[in-house]
C-alpha cells in the first residue's frame, strides 16, 4: 500500500499536537496571543484548541478541512511514538522529558512507543486508527497482518476487533488444552473444531485363540483315522 504523504505546515502541526490535557490547553490559550501559538489557512483558524472557519467557507473546502483533520489525528500517535523512540535510542530513555516536552503523561508515552516499536510501518494502515494497531501489536508480524487485514476489509470497529481477538485467544488456548489432553492419550485432534477423537489404543489382552466352528445340527463329527 502506498502510503500517502502528509504535508502539514509547522504552525498547524504544532497547534493539532498540543492538546495535552484540558489546563495545560488553558495556559496555552492564554499564552497563544504573546507567542503566536495560533496558525490559519484558507478560510479557516487554528489554535491549540479549536478550529474556526470564515462565513464564506464552501462545503468542498469544509470536507478537505475535515479529511486533513482526520489524517493528522490518526498520525499523531504514530509521529509522537517514532520520535521518542528516536530519542531513547538515540540519547538514552527520555520519558520524563518527552512528558514535559509534548504534555503527554508518561503512560500514553510508552504505550506509544510500543505501538510504534511493535508495528513496521509497512505495516500501518492509513484506513484503520491507532487504536486499531494497538490491538494487535501484541502478535507476529504475520499475525498482524492478518487481523489488519480483516479489520480493513470488515470495516471493523475497535471494539469488535477487541472482541474478535479475545475470542480467538479463548479459542487458541481451548485447543492447547484439547491438544495436551489428547497427546497424553494419543487421540487425534481435529484443527478446526478442536474434537477429540476416541483413540485407538492397543489392548494388552491376551492372544486370542481361533476355535474350531461348532458342527451344522445332523451331522457326524469325523473320527479320528
Amino acid at each position: 500500500m502506498a502510503t500517502q504523504v502528509l504535508h502539514v505546515s509547522a504552525d498547524a502541526t504544532a497547534a493539532l499536537t498540543a492538546v495535552p490535557s484540558p489546563s495545560a490547553a488553558r495556559r496555552r490559550a492564554r499564552r497563544s496571543a504573546d507567542d503566536g501559538g495560533s496558525a490559519s489557512g484558507d478560510g479557516f483558524a487554528l489554535t491549540s484548541i479549536s478550529w474556526t472557519a470564515a462565513d464564506d467557507m464552501g462545503f468542498e473546502q469544509w470536507v478537505v478541512n475535515g479529511r486533513r483533520l482526520g489524517a493528522v489525528g490518526r498520525s499523531v500517535g504514530w509521529w509522537i511514538g517514532d520520535w521518542l523512540s528516536y530519542g531513547n535510542t538515540r540519547y538514552g530513555e527520555k520519558y520524563a522529558q518527552a512528558a514535559r516536552i509534548t504534555g503527554y503523561d508518561t503512560q500514553t508515552l510508552m504505550n506509544m512507543v510500543y505501538v510504534a516499536g511493535n508495528i513496521d510501518p509497512l505495516q500501518r494502515r492509513e484506513t484503520l486508527s491507532w487504536s486499531h494497531h494497538a490491538e494487535v501489536a501484541a502478535l507476529e508480524s504475520d499475525e498482524q497482518e492478518r487481523w489488519l487485514d480483516r479489520a480493513e476489509e470488515s470495516r471493523l470497529s475497535v471494539r469488535d476487533l477487541r472482541l474478535l481477538l479475545r475470542k480467538s485467544r479463548s479459542r487458541d488456548k481451548q485447543l492447547k488444552v484439547v491438544h495436551a489432553t489428547a497427546a497424553q492419550d494419543h487421540a487425534l485432534v481435529c484443527p478446526e473444531c478442536g474434537h477429540a477423537f476416541e483413540s485407538a489404543k492397543e489392548d494388552a489382552r491376551e492372544p486370542r485363540v481361533r476355535l474350531a466352528e461348532a458342527p451344522s445340527p445332523g451331522t457326524r463329527s469325523r473320527a479320528p483315522g
